[in-house]
This record gives structure tokens, C-alpha cells and sequence, in this order.
């Protein structure tokens, strides 16, 4: 019996007494029949970021196995743009290493993510999920590493003020009950997306709350911890679907919109990321930032101003990417700084003892946290595509082993100072800037194309639909447009609201 399997949160991993990879058929059809299961979903990304839901009532054993071996046709041209309604029927595929008990069924029900084919059975070459497949297997053909990932994801609670304990405006950073609100909510939430597979670092309320309109607006934060690209992604996708759920029943109203009002903190998804080799972080060597790190944050300083049309994709997005706001406007790297489009965060590189220093009856230890260092991009919000960013991150990444002035990038981009600040004015000066707007966005994508359809991982045709899609918006100007237009801002934001 392992022990360690037994007490993870997630029944199945628990009941087989195996990790969630090596999930097998037999597997969950034993599960199944073991455990009273009487439904199963399949859920899969649309083009809109949001998860869909099929629902199978289960028969008998031959019917599961038919689902589970041969899954479903679905209408693709009701799931994506680019698709045409007189070929739109695809294929979804359950992945078994996604299943997971669904917290909110009355009745026993599993569910699992699954893969989209077209119709001659292969993997759907513009599906969100093929191609973060597809960018990571290219990563790995060039680096021969692995590229891993984590998000931290940033929401506000908005439910009806109780005009008791009121928090401090703009100062909810790890705020504790009754000051803030939602911790208990955020906790479930946790435990909840624990129990459907997700790596869960930990989880803090966020440094924006406000009243507006005999409502609070509670900003809370969780994070995971790093793991595969793909894992990653899927980990996200399913705890969004968690969160809106349990708000729901709870009656309380969620967003995860990069900006709702204009003063008060936005929410990001920063993702972090490291690159892995034998099991060993290649982030670090003998204690400092590594070339093989510094390599992929060039390559993030090249394509930084296209990885916004995967991770910036509504008009609100450029309402949060504004000076003093904690958000990135420029193009630069550095260490432990906010001001930064690339942080490299805090990385227990010390050489001290700390736990001992705290603690003096505890003996000294030898704990290895150089597996601990990431790099955090900081542009991202909720309205991001996670497949579709995490892929362009590790198309970025790669773009950097692949480009001859790599370090020479790196060197040029780093700051080692808060560029907002009046007496760095030069430094902000010198620096490029992010596209301010979708359209600008959409200009970059066009420009860099190329990188990112290389080795195959992004296909033309979602290229030109996220173009497409963010030209539409027509906001080139816009953010100028409603600076001193409150009304309008308003009008904005409730329109995107509910975005990724």
C-alpha cells in the first residue's frame, strides 16, 4: 500500500493506488463499477475559453467501453469560428489521466477532459489542446527538456456587503477574517480543485477590495505548483469551471476580467515557468540564474508583444497593463521586481538555515530548493486562451535556444530598478513597449507569425482567426477614448466580464 497515493485528494489516485498519468481504461471502468458511478461527462474548451459538457448515462459495460474507447461526435462549427458548418463534425476523446469525481453532481458522476479529431481520426490541428501538445513536443525536440508550468490564478468574489469588519481599500494582501470576506470560499474552492487533480501551492486573498453599489469586491489569488505545460493548462481550465460553480451555489458572482473599474487593483494569470532535465531544475547553476533560463526569457523579450494576442484578448486587458498598477508596460526582465514584464521571484538561494533560525531546537537540514526557482510572465490576465498562451510561452521559450544573441537579448533587456520611478524616466525610455490595444496585439501576431507556426505548433488558421478576432474589436484608440469617460468604462467592463 502506498501510503502517499492513499491520502492524495483525488479519490481516484487513492482508490488505484497510481498516479493520475498512468490512468489506464480498465482503470476508470473499475473505478466505475466499484465506486456507484452512474454518469459520465466529457468536458473540452471551446473557441470562447470556456469548458463544455457532454452527459452519459451509463447503460451497461459494453456502452462505457464503446464511450470511453470511441467518445463522441460533436458539432465543431458550434465550438469554434474557424470551423465551416458543412464539415463541422468532430471527434472528442476522454483523456483518462483527467478524471476526476465531479464535486457538484446530485448524482455519482465522473468527468474527464478530452482531445478533439477530425474526421480521419487524427488529433485536430487547431484545437487548443494540440497545440500546447505540440508546442511542448517541440521544446522538447530542440532542447531536449522539459517545459513545465504553473498559473497563478487571480479572481474577485463579489457578493453583498455586510458593512461589518471593512477592509481597508486596496490593502486585502493575505488579509485574514472577518477583514476579508471570502477566505473560507477560497479554501473550498480549493479543496475542491485538489479533489479533480489540481497541484495546489497555496491560496491568499489579493491585494484588491473595494464597495461599489452596497457590494463587496473581494480579489483572492491561487496558486499551483509547477508541473507538465499540458497538466498545467488542464489544471487551470478545470479549477476556473470549480470556481464559477461553487460561487454559484453560493450566490456569489466571480470574475476573472483583467480590469472592472478604474483605481482599484486588476487580476492577472501570471504564469511561471521552469524547464526540467532528469528531474533536475536547469533554472539555476551554482546558485545563480542559469544561461539555459536566461535563454528562454529572451526569448520571451522577443515575443512578448505577440504572446499578448494569446494572453491579453479582450479591450479590457490594456485597461490593466498601465504604470503603478503592479502590471507590466514594458519590455524587461529582472529579479524580485513587480515593475517587470519577466520577474525572477525569490528563489531560496540563501545559504542559511532558516528553519533552524526560527525554530532552535531543530537540527540543521539540507533541503534542495533549487527545484523551487521559476520565471514569472506577467502580462497575462483571465481572458486568456490557456492553451493557446501556455504553447505561445513555450514556442517563446524555445525561440530562445534557437536564436544566436540569446544572451546578448537577455543582457540588454535586464533592470535592476523600478522603471516607474522618476529618476529611472531614461531606463523606461529605452525600453519597447506592449501593444496598448487588441489591435496592436493583432499587429504583433501578424509580425511574428512565422515563430510560432515553426515546427508545425500553431496552425495557420488559428493564427488568422485570433487576428481576425482581435481586430474585430476595433479598439485601437479606445483606451484614450474612455479615460474620462466613466460611463463608457462601465458599459466596457460589464460586457466582458465573464471572460476566459
Amino acid at each position: 500500500m502506498n501510503k502517499e497515493l492513499i491520502m492524495n485528494p483525488n479519490q481516484l489516485v487513492a482508490f488505484l493506488e497510481k498516479p493520475c498519468a498512468e490512468f489506464t481504461k480498465e482503470d476508470i471502468k473499475r473505478y466505475i463499477q466499484q465506486n456507484g458511478i452512474r454518469m459520465v461527462n466529457f468536458m473540452y474548451p471551446a473557441g470562447d475559453g470556456r469548458l463544455k459538457t457532454l452527459n452519459f448515462v451509463i447503460n451497461n459495460q459494453a456502452y462505457l467501453d464503446a464511450i470511453l474507447t470511441c467518445g463522441e461526435r460533436v458539432d465543431g462549427s458550434s465550438l469554434f469560428p474557424f470551423i465551416e458548418a458543412g464539415s463541422s463534425d468532430l471527434y472528442v476523446i476522454p483523456r483518462f489521466r483527467t478524471a476526476f469525481l465531479d464535486p457538484f453532481a446530485e448524482l455519482p458522476t465522473l468527468s474527464m477532459l478530452c482531445s478533439f479529431f477530425n474526421k480521419d481520426g487524427e488529433p485536430l490541428e487547431s484545437s487548443p489542446e494540440h497545440t500546447l501538445h505540440k508546442a511542448c513536443k517541440a521544446f522538447n525536440e530542440v532542447t531536449g527538456m522539459e517545459f513545465q508550468a504553473m498559473g497563478e490564478l487571480e479572481y474577485y468574489v463579489i457578493a453583498p456587503d455586510t458593512n461589518m469588519f471593512e477592509a481597508t481599500d486596496q490593502k486585502g494582501y493575505h488579509e485574514s477574517a472577518p477583514y476579508a470576506k471570502f477566505n473560507d470560499f477560497r479554501t473550498q474552492c480549493m479543496a475542491y480543485i485538489a479533489q479533480a487533480g489540481g497541484q495546489i501551492k497555496y491560496g491568499h486573498s489579493e491585494v484588491g477590495n473595494f464597495t461599489l453599489n452596497g457590494m463587496i469586491y473581494e480579489q483572492n489569488e491561487i496558486e499551483f505548483l509547477p508541473v507538465n505545460a499540458e497538466d498545467a493548462a488542464d489544471q487551470l481550465m478545470i479549477a476556473k469551471w470549480i470556481i464559477r460553480n461553487l460561487a454559484y451555489k453560493h450566490g456569489y458572482n466571480i470574475t476573472f476580467a483583467p480590469k472592472i473599474t478604474t483605481g482599484k487593483a486588476g487580476s492577472g494569470l501570471h504564469i511561471h515557468m521552469r524547464i526540467m532535465k532528469d528531474g533536475q531544475n536547469q533554472m539555476l547553476k551554482e546558485g545563480v540564474l542559469s544561461e539555459t533560463a536566461r535563454k528562454a526569457i529572451a526569448g520571451m523579450m522577443e515575443l512578448a508583444p505577440s504572446i499578448t494576442a494569446f494572453g491579453n484578448t479582450n479591450p479590457t486587458s490594456y485597461f490593466r497593463l498601465v504604470p503603478h498598477q503592479e502590471a507590466p508596460t514594458n519590455i524587461c526582465w529582472g529579479d524580485r521586481n513587480r515593475s517587470v514584464l519577466v520577474r525572477v521571484p525569490l528563489g531560496w538561494a540563501a545559504k542559511t538555515d532558516m528553519c533552524m533560525t526560527a525554530n532552535p531546537l531543530e537540527t540543521e537540514s539540507h533541503y534542495d530548493t533549487t527545484q523551487k526557482q521559476t520565471v514569472e510572465m506577467r502580462s497575462p490576465d483571465g481572458s486568456a486562451d490557456l492553451y493557446q498562451l501556455i504553447a505561445g510561452l513555450a514556442v517563446a521559450c524555445r525561440h530562445g535556444f534557437e536564436i544566436e544573441n540569446a544572451l546578448d537579448i537577455a543582457e540588454k533587456t535586464y533592470v535592476n530598478v523600478n522603471i516607474h520611478q522618476k529618476e529611472n524616466a531614461d531606463k523606461l525610455k529605452a525600453l519597447a513597449q506592449l501593444p496598448d490595444s487588441c489591435a496592436a496585439s493583432a499587429t504583433c501576431l501578424q509580425q511574428q507569425r512565422e515563430i510560432f507556426q515553426k515546427h508545425n505548433v500553431f496552425s495557420p488558421t488559428m493564427i488568422d482567426g485570433i487576428i481576425s478576432k482581435l481586430t474585430s474589436y476595433n479598439d485601437l484608440t479606445l483606451r484614450n477614448d474612455l479615460k474620462d469617460n466613466p460611463e463608457g468604462m462601465l458599459a466596457l467592463v460589464n460586457k466582458y466580464f465573464h471572460c476566459g
